[in-house]
């Protein structure tokens, strides 16, 4: 079936309202007088490629969906506007959707040219009741971390990069430059599958944490297709629910203990032991008690720096763990954050001699993927020169970058099938 200029006009009408946008939205983006957006959608005045090309960006969707035989009224964009109305006018919000949803379109497309199948049903998925307390909420995400965990067979051993299980699960993960307020994204649409999308600015501690509560959402929430998770909604019940996930996933329960029990602490004030006498005549069992010295059991800084290191979370994590689970009380909570603000455990790493993470190596990780798969898409000669500079364009890397790039590793040369004399 071809698309005719009034079904184009309609299928417009219907990606432009289903995310919340006006008229008005579209004429500002596009530069066109709000009358020229109204005869495009009444199927009056044609569209040009240009401005095809900008609108589907701008409303979140593939211009070739646009003209395909068969469109699909719902999308990623649509179902989080309806999911989360105050979505609607915030620009900044929108662009940080729209570019993360492109983004994923474009590591699909790679991908495919470059036949890295992915199972995409590998990801598992776990029917819950809804959630009706912060109390519902916690269990619910404390049993399904201990639940996945078991099923990935990583017992409560420290995780590695918490991308890499999502990626091994057939979820696309990626980075973007995100406003501050929000720590990730989970998008769900048919020809990019789920994708999870974390916060380029954040600490790279920040960011593992958020993308294990982004696993979290793709585990029981991703019939939504489109959640956004913000610091202004951290009370709401799945966000909660995620939140407990995360920390029990990256730190949970036996592990955090068995670290705390091999500093020899986390003993109650008091032990106290039944002993059976082994004599057939004893009447009754032997008590054993002991008690540890004073203060003995007391975690220190440097205890926490060592934990947060060993499971790879922030200390501040690490420290609301330690109280969640009784190690730590109030007081002692709130003497270990002092000295948390303080910077203590800058020095405290320093002095132990931990390694110091590489933050900004971390924060390009993804940026080093994609790029890989676009200079081997244009190696072999599946995607143009041009293309290849609007996809390192989208990841913040400038032309003249890639040309260096291209002519350092001989690619443009083999390109373009020149070969070079010998010396």
């Amino acid at each position: 079936m071809t698309v005719d200029q009034q079904e184009l006009g309609r299928r417009l009408k219907v990606a432009r309202t289903s995310c919340g946008l006006t008229q008005d939205d579209v004429a500002g983006q596009l530069g066109l007088a709000r009358s020229a957006v109204t005869q495009i959608e009444l199927g009056n005045r044609a569209v040009t490629g240009f401005e095809l090309h900008r609108l589907a960006e701008y409303l979140g969707r593939d211009m070739r969906d646009l003209l395909a035989s068969e469109f699909h009224e719902d999308d990623a964009l649509g179902a989080l506007f309806r999911s989360q109305p105050d979505f609607s006018g915030r620009q900044e919000l929108h662009e940080a959707v729209v570019r993360s949803l492109a983004l994923g379109r474009e590591l699909t497309n790679l991908e495919r040219l470059l036949g890295i199948d992915r199972d995409l049903g590998t990801a598992a998925a776990y029917p819950l009741p809804a959630v009706r307390s912060k109390w519902d909420a916690v269990r619910q995400g404390e049993r399904i971390a201990q639940e996945e965990r078991r099923r990935l067979g990583v017992g409560h051993l420290p995780l590695p990069d918490v991308a890499e299980v999502l990626e091994s699960q057939g979820v696309r993960t990626a980075q973007e430059d995100l406003p501050e307020s929000i720590s990730g994204l989970t998008l769900v649409e048919p020809k990019i599958g789920i994708l999870v999308v974390t916060n380029r600015r954040h600490h790279v501690l920040r960011r593992r944490f958020s993308i294990a509560h982004e696993y979290c959402h793709v585990l029981v929430d991703r019939d939504r297709r489109g959640l956004i998770s913000r610091a202004e909604d951290r009370h709401e019940l799945i966000e909660v629910r995620a939140n407990a996930f995360a920390a029990c996933f990256l730190m949970p329960e036996d592990g955090v203990r068995q670290f705390v029990e091999g500093l020899g602490k986390g003993s109650a004030s008091r032990l106290q032991r039944e002993i059976v006498e082994s004599d057939e005549f004893a009447d009754a069992a032997v008590e054993a008690r002991s008690r540890p010295a004073p203060r003995s059991q007391d975690l220190q800084m440097y205890d926490v720096v060592r934990l947060a290191h060993h499971l790879g979370v922030s200390v501040l994590s690490a420290l609301f763990r330690l109280k969640g689970l009784r190690l730590l009380n109030e007081v002692q909570l709130d003497a270990l954050r002092e000295q948390d603000r303080r910077g203590v455990r800058e020095e405290i790493a320093e002095f132990l001699g931990l390694p110091k993470i590489d933050h900004e190596a971390k924060r390009n990780e993804f940026r080093q993927r994609f790029l890989g798969l676009a200079l081997e898409a244009y190696r072999r000669e599946d995607i143009s020169k041009r293309k290849l500079m609007e996809l390192a364009e989208r990841v913040h890397v400038v032309e003249a970058d890639v040309e260096v790039m291209l002519l350092a590793t001989g690619i443009e040369d083999e390109a373009v099938g020149v070969v070079l004399p010998d010396d």
